[in-house]
């Protein structure tokens, strides 16, 4: 007899999904047997949290273009799925989530790990359903898989433990109330009105000085983005979670975009007078072009999201790679290149900067600049990046180099601390043959990472072998990326109280779970460790104890921002530190535009 569960299991496999990832509970018991019938396709992975098995379903989707899948056992289980659910509901990631519940007759007696699923789930969801009827899972499945891939959003299917355990109805009865659906879905191709494509045209055609924005919606038009950013003079920032559209050793590239961003990137937008946004939502209106300054044209395939970040004259609701093909041929070659020119100049003497300041080293302490700087050149071909959310993302986002064929990604939208490591993790299952590298504080490395290591235990034989797997952990002691911001944002001092995280031997912990660990606090060798992790066979924990004193300096300050960061700076702990060494990064972009400098 075939159960509900098995036949679950059998439209996930229809679908795709040969991998999910997860953890065990009494309301998925009929769910987990079927797992052990199903014989590893789909196959269960053990993680050892639901939150980072969400994270890790996100990064399949991000990193295949596959649905990514996960479960959980109902109440607290299912709970813990929430925040990686919403780290792809943010950032448009087509994810399906299959959780339990308890049995139909208990519900609503206030039973045991009783909650209210469907309306849990209402708001992270585009799709949220549970099966009642055995004969509803086919369609409700079907339902969920074709709206994550239409909506690029989470889908939830929640199965109460009776009807994983009832007898499946593939077919069901062909009679009034029945449906009958099937596995299938195939991507549209969305363009734009031909007279909006003319009037953005004519607009891109008039400027002068025009800047682009790439985000992760323009992931497949790298080369039409290239050819557009020809012909116009432009020059092209990338969002975060646009960092993969373009190789970072193009010389019009300007990098990261506002507060983890360039100088480069934030010369361009402030003097340009055309903007062209591709397929990103960037929301900082401080690291925008001013209202009136520039006009604008914008391409994004979600016409909920056009024209609500700047003022735009032509709003292009299409896919990226398809909308820039039909505009390609309306566009003028610019002759004049001396904008394009100013923002080679600018990429140029930025590069420069962030390499001096990554050689500064203070007291013998490591520069967190330089663990990036001295990783980027040896960055393995084909190597996938990921990030957690802290003050490493700053040197991640500016000293990275990426080249051709490299994957990087991080919670964009959400930009939640813990999916650093998971991410890693799933990209590693995905692509076990490529290079995984992970940024990690010791904040977000303490909360979820360390854990997770054991999940890296847990299958340290298909995760081992010639292609590094290396998670950097930035070890300084603070909860850094906040601590910087209460400085600059509410002007107070920092708070030892909520900032001070204590030491842990995040190496030796590693080589505790038979994992190999690295320890390095000597700023001339960093490099050398980078060189011994990126030889190794086995996963790799690698700690740099660096200094928190650092700061992530924005591309530009406001007055107000100034004015908070010299408040707090009065009764600082830090506050000799800060002013010596943040004065001293700031003199050498200052040295950059010496007379003479650059003749």
């Amino acid at each position: 007899m075939t159960l509900v569960a098995d036949y679950a299991l059998q439209r996930l496999r229809e679908w795709g999904v040969h991998r999910i990832y997860g953890y065990p509970g009494d309301g998925i018991n009929g769910l987990l047997g079927a797992f052990d019938r199903a014989a590893g396709d789909p196959e269960f992975i053990q993680v050892r949290h639901e939150e980072m098995a969400a994270f890790m379903a996100c990064a399949h989707a991000k990193f295949t273009g596959e649905v990514g899948c996960c479960t959980a056992t109902s109440g607290p289980g299912a709970v813990h799925l929430l925040n990686g659910l919403y780290d792809a509901k943010l950032d448009h990631q087509p994810v399906v989530a299959v959780v339990g519940q308890q049995k139909r007759l208990s519900l609503g007696s206030h039973y045991q790990q009783e909650i209210a699923l469907d309306r849990l789930f209402a708001d992270v969801s585009e799709f949220c359903q549970m099966v009642v009827h055995p004969g509803q899972l086919r369609h409700v499945m079907d339902r969920a898989f074709k709206t994550a891939l239409t909506m690029r959003g989470v889908a939830t299917v929640i199965i109460p433990e009776d009807v994983q355990e009832a007898q499946a109805q593939p077919s069901p009865p062909k009679a009034h109330g029945s449906v009958f659906s099937s596995v299938g879905w195939s991507r549209p191709v969305l363009l734009p009105d031909e007279g909006e494509l003319r009037k953005a045209a004519e607009v891109l055609n008039e400027g002068t000085r025009v800047a682009m924005i790439v985000g992760q919606g323009a992931a497949h038009a790298e080369s039409e983005v290239v050819e557009t950013a020809e012909l116009l003079g432009a020059g092209v920032a990338k969002a975060l979670l646009g960092r993969e559209v373009l190789p970072d050793d193009l010389p019009f590239v300007t990098g990261p975009i506002g507060l983890l961003g360039s100088k480069a990137s934030d010369n361009m937008i402030q003097n340009c007078d055309t903007l062209l946004m591709v397929g990103t939502s960037f929301p900082y209106a401080e690291w925008l072009p001013d209202e009136g300054q520039a006009k604008g044209v914008e391409i994004d395939i979600d016409g909920r999201m056009i024209g609500i970040r700047y003022p735009m004259d032509a709003h292009l609701v299409g896919d990226a790679k398809e909308t820039l093909r039909a505009l390609l041929p309306l566009l003028e070659r610019k002759k004049d290149r001396s904008w394009r020119e100013q923002v080679e100049k600018d990429v140029r003497e930025w590069n420069d900067l962030c390499d001096k300041r990554a050689g500064q080293h203070f007291g013998g302490t490591i520069n967190p600049q330089a663990v990036a700087a001295e990783l980027s050149p040896r960055l393995p071909d084909g190597c996938i990046l990921t990030a957690d959310s802290g003050s490493g993302t700053n040197w991640w986002a500016r000293h990275l180099k990426l080249r051709q064929g490299m994957r990087a990604s991080l919670s964009g939208t959400l930009a939640t601390m813990g999916p650093g490591t998971p991410y890693a993790i799933a990209a590693r299952f995905a692509y076990p043959d490529r290079p995984v590298i992970a940024f990690i504080g010791d904040g977000a490395f303490q909360m979820s990472g360390m854990a997770e290591m054991i999940t890296v235990k847990r299958y340290l034989d298909r995760l081992s072998g010639p292609a590094p797997f290396v998670f950097c952990v930035f070890n300084n002691q603070d909860l850094n990326q906040v601590t910087w911001e209460q400085r600059a944002m509410a002007g107070d001092p920092k708070f030892p109280g909520s900032q001070y995280i204590p030491d842990v031997p995040y190496a030796k912990y590693a080589e505790l779970l038979g994992l190999k660990g690295i320890y390095c606090d000597k700023p001339k060798k960093v490099g050398k460790a980078w060189e011994e992790a990126l030889a190794s066979e086995v996963p790799v924990v690698l700690e740099f104890k660096v200094d928190q004193e650092i700061a992530p300096i924005p591309p530009h300050i406001t007055l107000e921002q100034g004015k908070k960061a010299a408040k707090a700076a009065v009764h600082d702990p830090e506050r000799v530190g800060i002013a010596a060494k943040g004065a001293r990064q700031k003199l050498t972009e200052l040295a950059e535009h010496l007379p003479g400098r650059h003749s």
